[in-house]
Protein backbone atom coordinates (compact mmCIF):
# COMPACT_ATOMS: atom_id res chain seq x y z
CA UNK A 1 0.00 0.00 0.00
CA UNK A 2 2.78 2.17 0.97
CA UNK A 3 4.53 1.82 -2.53
CA UNK A 4 0.93 2.35 -4.08
CA UNK A 5 0.89 5.87 -2.54
CA UNK A 6 4.93 6.25 -3.75
CA UNK A 7 2.94 6.60 -7.13
CA UNK A 8 0.68 9.34 -6.86
CA UNK A 9 2.92 12.18 -7.45
CA UNK A 10 3.77 10.10 -10.87
CA UNK A 11 -0.04 10.50 -12.34
CA UNK A 12 -0.41 14.04 -13.10
CA UNK A 13 -4.82 13.78 -12.89
CA UNK A 14 -4.52 12.00 -9.59
CA UNK A 15 -1.66 13.87 -8.19
CA UNK A 16 -3.95 17.44 -9.10
CA UNK A 17 -6.94 15.41 -7.66
CA UNK A 18 -5.07 15.33 -3.83
CA UNK A 19 -3.74 18.59 -4.22
CA UNK A 20 -6.55 19.95 -4.88
CA UNK A 21 -8.54 17.83 -1.82
CA UNK A 22 -6.12 18.99 0.57
CA UNK A 23 -6.31 22.69 -0.48
CA UNK A 24 -9.82 22.80 0.56
CA UNK A 25 -9.68 21.04 3.50
CA UNK A 26 -7.22 23.70 4.70
CA UNK A 27 -9.36 26.70 3.34
CA UNK A 28 -12.02 24.80 5.72
CA UNK A 29 -9.42 24.69 8.57
CA UNK A 30 -8.46 27.96 8.40
CA UNK A 31 -12.48 28.83 8.17
CA UNK A 32 -12.80 27.54 11.57
CA UNK A 33 -10.28 30.19 13.53
CA UNK A 34 -12.66 33.12 11.85
CA UNK A 35 -14.78 34.37 14.82
CA UNK A 36 -18.34 34.97 14.40
CA UNK A 37 -18.71 39.22 15.44
CA UNK A 38 -20.03 40.36 18.64
CA UNK A 39 -18.75 37.48 20.51
CA UNK A 40 -16.70 36.83 23.61
CA UNK A 41 -14.29 33.90 22.74
CA UNK A 42 -12.54 33.20 25.93
CA UNK A 43 -15.83 33.20 27.73
CA UNK A 44 -17.61 31.38 25.24
CA UNK A 45 -14.36 28.46 25.52
CA UNK A 46 -14.47 28.80 29.32
CA UNK A 47 -18.19 27.53 28.75
CA UNK A 48 -17.59 24.51 26.58
CA UNK A 49 -14.99 23.37 29.25
CA UNK A 50 -17.34 23.40 32.13
CA UNK A 51 -19.94 21.19 29.29
CA UNK A 52 -17.84 18.47 28.49
CA UNK A 53 -20.15 15.44 28.53
CA UNK A 54 -22.81 17.02 26.79
CA UNK A 55 -24.24 17.55 23.74
CA UNK A 56 -22.19 20.44 23.25
CA UNK A 57 -19.01 18.68 22.97
CA UNK A 58 -20.27 16.00 20.60
CA UNK A 59 -21.37 18.63 17.87
CA UNK A 60 -17.69 20.49 18.34
CA UNK A 61 -16.33 16.96 17.67
CA UNK A 62 -18.45 17.14 13.93
CA UNK A 63 -17.67 20.60 13.46
CA UNK A 64 -14.04 20.42 14.60
CA UNK A 65 -13.47 23.18 17.21
CA UNK A 66 -15.43 25.45 15.39
CA UNK A 67 -18.62 25.32 17.39
CA UNK A 68 -16.15 26.33 20.87
CA UNK A 69 -15.03 29.34 19.15
CA UNK A 70 -17.91 30.54 17.03
CA UNK A 71 -16.72 30.26 14.12
CA UNK A 72 -18.18 31.40 10.41
CA UNK A 73 -18.15 27.43 10.18
CA UNK A 74 -19.60 26.31 13.58
CA UNK A 75 -22.81 24.96 12.26
CA UNK A 76 -20.74 22.76 10.15
CA UNK A 77 -22.39 20.60 7.60
CA UNK A 78 -24.51 19.14 9.94
CA UNK A 79 -27.48 21.38 8.28
CA UNK A 80 -27.05 19.74 5.10
CA UNK A 81 -26.83 15.92 6.02
CA UNK A 82 -29.76 16.96 8.18
CA UNK A 83 -31.84 18.30 4.71
CA UNK A 84 -30.47 14.89 2.66
CA UNK A 85 -32.09 12.95 4.73
CA UNK A 86 -34.98 14.70 4.63
CA UNK A 87 -35.26 14.80 0.87
CA UNK A 88 -34.26 10.76 1.51
CA UNK A 89 -37.23 10.36 3.77
CA UNK A 90 -39.78 13.02 1.61
CA UNK A 91 -38.57 10.23 -1.63
CA UNK A 92 -40.53 7.46 -0.17
CA UNK A 93 -43.56 9.01 0.45
CA UNK A 94 -44.04 12.04 -1.97
CA UNK A 95 -44.44 10.56 -5.58
CA UNK A 96 -42.89 13.96 -7.53
CA UNK A 97 -39.10 13.02 -5.54
CA UNK A 98 -39.99 9.43 -6.07
CA UNK A 99 -40.15 10.44 -10.27
CA UNK A 100 -36.83 12.93 -9.90
CA UNK A 101 -34.77 9.76 -8.24
CA UNK A 102 -35.85 7.79 -11.25
CA UNK A 103 -34.96 10.46 -13.94
CA UNK A 104 -31.30 10.48 -14.28
CA UNK A 105 -28.76 13.01 -13.68
CA UNK A 106 -31.20 15.70 -14.45
CA UNK A 107 -33.42 14.49 -11.34
CA UNK A 108 -30.58 13.85 -9.14
CA UNK A 109 -29.39 17.60 -10.09
CA UNK A 110 -32.89 18.98 -8.73
CA UNK A 111 -32.92 17.07 -5.94
CA UNK A 112 -29.33 17.87 -5.17
CA UNK A 113 -31.10 21.75 -5.47
CA UNK A 114 -33.74 21.27 -3.17
CA UNK A 115 -31.12 19.50 -0.70
CA UNK A 116 -29.85 23.15 -1.00
CA UNK A 117 -32.64 24.83 -0.24
CA UNK A 118 -33.22 23.27 2.97
CA UNK A 119 -29.68 23.52 4.30
CA UNK A 120 -30.37 27.35 3.88
CA UNK A 121 -34.04 26.89 5.83
CA UNK A 122 -32.25 24.62 8.79
CA UNK A 123 -29.00 27.02 8.33
CA UNK A 124 -31.31 30.00 8.73
CA UNK A 125 -32.89 28.00 12.22
CA UNK A 126 -30.60 26.86 13.70
CA UNK A 127 -28.04 30.09 13.51
CA UNK A 128 -30.96 31.98 14.97
CA UNK A 129 -31.86 29.90 17.75
CA UNK A 130 -27.79 29.88 19.00
CA UNK A 131 -27.90 33.63 18.76
CA UNK A 132 -30.78 33.75 21.18
CA UNK A 133 -29.16 31.29 23.07
CA UNK A 134 -25.64 33.09 23.12
CA UNK A 135 -27.18 36.46 24.91
CA UNK A 136 -28.00 34.10 28.07
CA UNK A 137 -24.91 32.23 28.51
CA UNK A 138 -22.34 32.99 30.86
CA UNK A 139 -18.78 31.66 31.51
CA UNK A 140 -18.60 29.83 35.14
CA UNK A 141 -16.79 32.97 36.27
CA UNK A 142 -19.86 35.27 35.51
CA UNK A 143 -18.90 36.49 32.15
CA UNK A 144 -21.66 37.22 29.06
CA UNK A 145 -20.49 35.24 26.45
CA UNK A 146 -22.19 37.99 24.16
CA UNK A 147 -21.61 41.55 25.48
CA UNK A 148 -24.02 43.36 23.58
CA UNK A 149 -27.07 41.49 22.48
CA UNK A 150 -30.04 42.48 20.48
CA UNK A 151 -31.97 42.23 17.32
CA UNK A 152 -28.58 43.42 15.44
CA UNK A 153 -26.48 40.72 17.00
CA UNK A 154 -29.28 38.09 15.89
CA UNK A 155 -29.34 38.60 12.67
CA UNK A 156 -25.23 39.13 12.15
CA UNK A 157 -25.17 35.64 13.79
CA UNK A 158 -28.08 34.12 11.52
CA UNK A 159 -26.77 35.02 8.15
CA UNK A 160 -22.73 34.43 9.25
CA UNK A 161 -23.46 30.83 10.00
CA UNK A 162 -25.95 29.99 7.49
CA UNK A 163 -23.15 31.81 5.02
CA UNK A 164 -20.47 29.13 6.38
CA UNK A 165 -22.50 26.49 6.13
CA UNK A 166 -23.36 26.97 2.67
CA UNK A 167 -19.98 28.09 1.93
CA UNK A 168 -18.87 24.51 3.71
CA UNK A 169 -21.55 22.37 1.35
CA UNK A 170 -19.78 24.27 -1.38
CA UNK A 171 -16.48 23.19 -0.29
CA UNK A 172 -17.69 19.68 -0.04
CA UNK A 173 -19.41 19.34 -3.81
CA UNK A 174 -15.80 20.72 -4.83
CA UNK A 175 -13.91 18.15 -3.72
CA UNK A 176 -16.29 15.53 -4.51
CA UNK A 177 -16.67 16.58 -8.07
CA UNK A 178 -12.67 17.79 -8.43
CA UNK A 179 -10.69 15.75 -6.09
CA UNK A 180 -10.87 12.60 -4.18
CA UNK A 181 -13.09 10.95 -1.89
CA UNK A 182 -16.36 11.93 -0.83
CA UNK A 183 -16.42 16.00 -0.21
CA UNK A 184 -18.74 16.11 2.68
CA UNK A 185 -17.65 13.03 4.60
CA UNK A 186 -13.63 14.60 4.76
CA UNK A 187 -14.96 17.30 5.47
CA UNK A 188 -16.65 15.60 8.97
CA UNK A 189 -13.44 13.21 8.58
CA UNK A 190 -10.95 16.43 8.99
CA UNK A 191 -13.09 17.91 11.95
CA UNK A 192 -12.26 15.07 14.04
CA UNK A 193 -8.95 14.42 13.40
CA UNK A 194 -8.15 18.17 14.16
CA UNK A 195 -8.95 17.65 17.69
CA UNK A 196 -6.54 14.54 18.41
CA UNK A 197 -3.25 16.30 18.47
CA UNK A 198 -5.02 18.30 21.55
CA UNK A 199 -6.43 14.91 22.57
CA UNK A 200 -2.87 13.37 23.13
CA UNK A 201 -1.41 17.20 24.67
CA UNK A 202 -4.02 17.39 26.92
CA UNK A 203 -3.35 13.29 27.74
CA UNK A 204 0.67 14.07 28.18
CA UNK A 205 -0.34 17.18 30.78
CA UNK A 206 -2.18 14.86 32.56
CA UNK A 207 0.32 12.13 32.93
CA UNK A 208 2.85 14.69 33.74
CA UNK A 209 0.38 16.15 36.84
CA UNK A 210 0.26 12.04 38.08
CA UNK A 211 -3.59 12.63 37.19
CA UNK A 212 -3.86 9.93 35.14
CA UNK A 213 -1.67 6.40 35.45
CA UNK A 214 0.31 5.55 32.54
CA UNK A 215 -1.02 1.45 32.34
CA UNK A 216 -4.33 3.51 32.10
CA UNK A 217 -4.02 5.14 29.28
CA UNK A 218 -1.53 2.38 27.68
CA UNK A 219 -5.25 0.23 28.12
CA UNK A 220 -6.96 2.54 26.28
CA UNK A 221 -4.91 2.92 23.23
CA UNK A 222 -4.68 -1.25 23.04
CA UNK A 223 -8.44 -1.02 23.18
CA UNK A 224 -8.63 1.61 20.39
CA UNK A 225 -6.46 0.17 18.17
CA UNK A 226 -8.88 -3.01 18.97
CA UNK A 227 -11.49 -1.21 17.66
CA UNK A 228 -9.65 0.34 14.54
CA UNK A 229 -8.61 -3.72 13.53
CA UNK A 230 -12.09 -4.38 14.43
CA UNK A 231 -14.06 -2.07 12.17
CA UNK A 232 -11.22 -2.85 9.04
CA UNK A 233 -12.19 -6.34 9.32
CA UNK A 234 -15.73 -6.30 9.54
CA UNK A 235 -16.10 -2.95 6.49
CA UNK A 236 -14.01 -5.58 4.26
CA UNK A 237 -16.37 -8.40 5.23
CA UNK A 238 -18.91 -10.05 2.46
CA UNK A 239 -21.29 -12.30 2.03
CA UNK A 240 -20.64 -13.95 -1.80
CA UNK A 241 -23.93 -15.55 -3.30
CA UNK A 242 -22.90 -17.81 -5.57
CA UNK A 243 -23.66 -17.25 -9.19
CA UNK A 244 -23.73 -19.49 -12.28
CA UNK A 245 -24.14 -18.54 -15.76
CA UNK A 246 -25.93 -21.05 -18.25
CA UNK A 247 -23.73 -21.75 -21.31
CA UNK A 248 -25.19 -19.87 -24.60
CA UNK A 249 -24.51 -19.92 -28.46
CA UNK A 250 -23.46 -16.41 -30.06
CA UNK A 251 -23.07 -17.16 -33.88
CA UNK A 252 -20.60 -20.34 -34.40
CA UNK A 253 -19.08 -19.20 -30.58
CA UNK A 254 -20.20 -21.01 -26.88
CA UNK A 255 -20.04 -17.99 -24.08
CA UNK A 256 -21.29 -18.19 -20.57
CA UNK A 257 -21.17 -20.88 -18.62
CA UNK A 258 -18.41 -19.51 -16.01
CA UNK A 259 -19.28 -19.23 -11.89
CA UNK A 260 -19.03 -16.09 -10.13
CA UNK A 261 -20.35 -14.34 -7.03
CA UNK A 262 -22.41 -11.18 -5.70
CA UNK A 263 -20.56 -9.98 -2.91
CA UNK A 264 -23.18 -8.50 -0.38
CA UNK A 265 -20.88 -5.73 2.49
CA UNK A 266 -21.70 -6.51 5.71
CA UNK A 267 -22.36 -3.11 6.39
CA UNK A 268 -23.76 -1.55 3.10
CA UNK A 269 -24.58 1.34 4.64
CA UNK A 270 -20.92 2.37 5.52
CA UNK A 271 -20.87 5.25 8.00
CA UNK A 272 -24.09 7.02 7.05
CA UNK A 273 -26.29 5.70 10.24
CA UNK A 274 -24.12 7.31 12.67
CA UNK A 275 -23.91 10.60 10.58
CA UNK A 276 -27.50 10.36 10.17
CA UNK A 277 -28.34 9.68 13.87
CA UNK A 278 -26.05 12.09 15.67
CA UNK A 279 -27.40 14.57 13.15
CA UNK A 280 -31.01 13.99 14.08
CA UNK A 281 -30.73 13.77 17.23
CA UNK A 282 -27.80 16.74 17.90
CA UNK A 283 -30.09 19.08 15.60
CA UNK A 284 -33.53 19.48 17.86
CA UNK A 285 -31.24 18.96 21.28
CA UNK A 286 -29.52 22.08 20.30
CA UNK A 287 -32.14 24.04 19.74
CA UNK A 288 -33.19 22.75 23.03
CA UNK A 289 -30.56 24.32 24.63
CA UNK A 290 -30.50 27.41 23.72
CA UNK A 291 -34.21 27.82 24.55
CA UNK A 292 -34.50 28.85 27.90
CA UNK A 293 -37.80 26.70 28.61
CA UNK A 294 -37.43 24.12 31.56
CA UNK A 295 -39.47 21.41 29.64
CA UNK A 296 -37.60 21.37 26.85
CA UNK A 297 -34.23 21.92 28.42
CA UNK A 298 -34.62 18.87 30.26
CA UNK A 299 -35.87 17.04 27.17
CA UNK A 300 -31.95 18.18 26.22
CA UNK A 301 -30.76 16.95 29.08
CA UNK A 302 -31.83 13.73 28.66
CA UNK A 303 -30.39 13.65 25.27
CA UNK A 304 -27.08 14.06 26.34
CA UNK A 305 -24.66 11.23 25.21
CA UNK A 306 -24.12 8.84 28.49
CA UNK A 307 -27.86 9.03 29.36
CA UNK A 308 -29.97 5.74 28.62
CA UNK A 309 -32.51 7.54 26.85
CA UNK A 310 -29.82 9.13 24.54
CA UNK A 311 -28.71 4.86 23.87
CA UNK A 312 -31.84 4.03 23.23
CA UNK A 313 -32.83 6.62 20.75
CA UNK A 314 -29.21 6.75 19.16
CA UNK A 315 -29.05 3.07 18.36
CA UNK A 316 -32.86 2.81 17.29
CA UNK A 317 -31.66 5.39 14.49
CA UNK A 318 -28.70 3.32 13.72
CA UNK A 319 -30.93 0.60 13.14
CA UNK A 320 -33.32 2.54 11.20
CA UNK A 321 -31.04 4.23 8.93
CA UNK A 322 -29.29 0.68 8.37
CA UNK A 323 -32.39 -0.63 6.76
CA UNK A 324 -33.01 2.61 5.19
CA UNK A 325 -29.95 3.44 3.41
CA UNK A 326 -29.71 0.22 1.96
CA UNK A 327 -33.14 -0.38 0.76
CA UNK A 328 -32.70 2.91 -1.02
CA UNK A 329 -29.33 2.12 -2.45
CA UNK A 330 -29.67 -1.82 -3.48
CA UNK A 331 -32.57 -3.19 -5.04
CA UNK A 332 -32.61 -7.17 -4.93
CA UNK A 333 -35.82 -7.03 -7.48
CA UNK A 334 -33.32 -5.23 -9.90
CA UNK A 335 -30.21 -7.85 -9.13
CA UNK A 336 -32.29 -10.25 -9.85
CA UNK A 337 -33.50 -8.61 -13.39
CA UNK A 338 -30.01 -7.74 -14.75
CA UNK A 339 -29.30 -11.75 -13.35
CA UNK A 340 -31.99 -12.79 -15.25
CA UNK A 341 -31.76 -11.19 -18.29
CA UNK A 342 -27.67 -11.82 -18.39
CA UNK A 343 -28.37 -15.99 -17.92
CA UNK A 344 -27.27 -16.03 -14.77
CA UNK A 345 -29.13 -17.61 -11.44
CA UNK A 346 -28.04 -18.82 -7.93
CA UNK A 347 -27.87 -22.65 -7.58
CA UNK A 348 -31.03 -23.86 -6.21
CA UNK A 349 -33.23 -20.61 -6.49
CA UNK A 350 -35.19 -20.14 -9.90
CA UNK A 351 -34.49 -16.53 -11.44
CA UNK A 352 -36.85 -13.82 -11.23
CA UNK A 353 -38.72 -13.80 -8.05
CA UNK A 354 -37.54 -16.42 -6.33
CA UNK A 355 -33.98 -14.84 -6.24
CA UNK A 356 -35.07 -11.47 -5.81
CA UNK A 357 -36.57 -12.88 -2.41
CA UNK A 358 -33.30 -14.75 -1.79
CA UNK A 359 -31.18 -11.58 -1.76
CA UNK A 360 -33.36 -9.83 0.27
CA UNK A 361 -33.68 -11.99 2.76
CA UNK A 362 -29.58 -12.64 2.83
CA UNK A 363 -29.22 -8.78 2.73
CA UNK A 364 -31.50 -8.40 5.58
CA UNK A 365 -30.09 -11.12 8.06
CA UNK A 366 -26.57 -9.05 7.17
CA UNK A 367 -28.25 -5.13 7.61
CA UNK A 368 -29.31 -6.49 11.08
CA UNK A 369 -25.98 -7.71 11.68
CA UNK A 370 -24.54 -4.71 10.47
CA UNK A 371 -26.79 -2.40 12.96
CA UNK A 372 -25.23 -4.47 15.86
CA UNK A 373 -22.06 -4.17 14.68
CA UNK A 374 -21.99 0.13 14.28
CA UNK A 375 -24.46 0.27 17.56
CA UNK A 376 -21.91 -1.65 19.28
CA UNK A 377 -18.72 0.22 18.16
CA UNK A 378 -21.06 4.17 18.91
CA UNK A 379 -21.95 3.30 21.92
CA UNK A 380 -18.19 2.99 23.61
CA UNK A 381 -18.51 6.41 23.93
CA UNK A 382 -20.43 5.77 27.00
CA UNK A 383 -18.37 3.62 28.73
CA UNK A 384 -15.05 5.02 28.07
CA UNK A 385 -15.82 9.01 28.43
CA UNK A 386 -18.58 8.76 31.09
CA UNK A 387 -17.84 5.72 33.35
CA UNK A 388 -14.50 5.80 32.91
CA UNK A 389 -13.93 9.45 33.10
CA UNK A 390 -12.03 9.43 30.08
CA UNK A 391 -9.91 12.50 30.09
CA UNK A 392 -10.58 13.24 26.23
CA UNK A 393 -13.32 12.19 23.32
CA UNK A 394 -12.65 8.52 22.51
CA UNK A 395 -15.86 7.26 20.91
CA UNK A 396 -16.94 4.79 18.62
CA UNK A 397 -18.73 7.23 16.64
CA UNK A 398 -15.23 9.19 15.71
CA UNK A 399 -13.48 6.24 15.05
CA UNK A 400 -15.86 4.36 12.68
CA UNK A 401 -16.00 7.72 10.80
CA UNK A 402 -12.23 8.49 10.41
CA UNK A 403 -11.42 4.53 9.67
CA UNK A 404 -14.61 4.60 7.17
CA UNK A 405 -14.01 7.48 5.40
CA UNK A 406 -10.07 6.60 5.40
CA UNK A 407 -10.52 2.73 3.71
CA UNK A 408 -13.10 4.82 1.06
CA UNK A 409 -10.76 7.91 0.28
CA UNK A 410 -7.53 5.10 0.18
CA UNK A 411 -10.27 2.90 -1.91
CA UNK A 412 -10.55 5.32 -4.54
CA UNK A 413 -6.81 6.30 -5.03
CA UNK A 414 -6.06 2.71 -5.46
CA UNK A 415 -8.77 2.68 -7.94
CA UNK A 416 -6.85 5.53 -10.10
CA UNK A 417 -3.63 3.59 -9.91
CA UNK A 418 -5.33 0.51 -10.85
CA UNK A 419 -6.54 2.54 -13.87
CA UNK A 420 -3.56 4.25 -14.75
CA UNK A 421 -1.49 1.00 -14.74
CA UNK A 422 -4.28 -0.61 -17.00
CA UNK A 423 -3.87 2.22 -19.53
CA UNK A 424 -0.28 1.65 -19.42
CA UNK A 425 -0.11 -2.27 -19.77
CA UNK A 426 -2.55 -1.59 -22.68
CA UNK A 427 -0.82 0.85 -24.45
CA UNK A 428 2.66 -1.57 -25.01
CA UNK A 429 0.22 -3.94 -25.60
CA UNK A 430 -0.36 -2.39 -28.80
CA UNK A 431 2.57 -1.08 -29.40
CA UNK A 432 3.77 -4.73 -30.00
CA UNK A 433 1.35 -5.71 -32.18
CA UNK A 434 2.66 -2.11 -34.80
Amino acid sequence: MIGGFENIPRVPELRKKVLFTLMMLAVYRIGCHVPTPGVDGAALSAFFDAQKGSLFGLFDMFSGGALRSLSVVALGIMPYISASIILELMSVVVPYLERLKKEGEQGRKKIIQYTRYGTVILSMIQGFGIAVGLENMTSPGGVMVVPAGGMGFRAITMITLCAGTCFLMWLGEQITEKGIGNGISLIIFSGIVAGFPVAVANTFRLIGTGEVSVFFIILIVAIMLAVVGAIVFIERGQRRIPVQYAKRMVGRKMYGGQSTHLPLKINTAGVIPPIFASSIIMFPATIANFIAIPWLQAFANSLNPGSIVHAVIYVGFIFFFSYFYTAVHFSPVDVADNMKRSGGFIPGIRPGKNTAEYIDKVLARLTFAGAIYISAICILPEIFIYKLHLPFYFGGTSLLIVVGVAMDTTRQIESHLLTRHYESFMKKGFGKKR
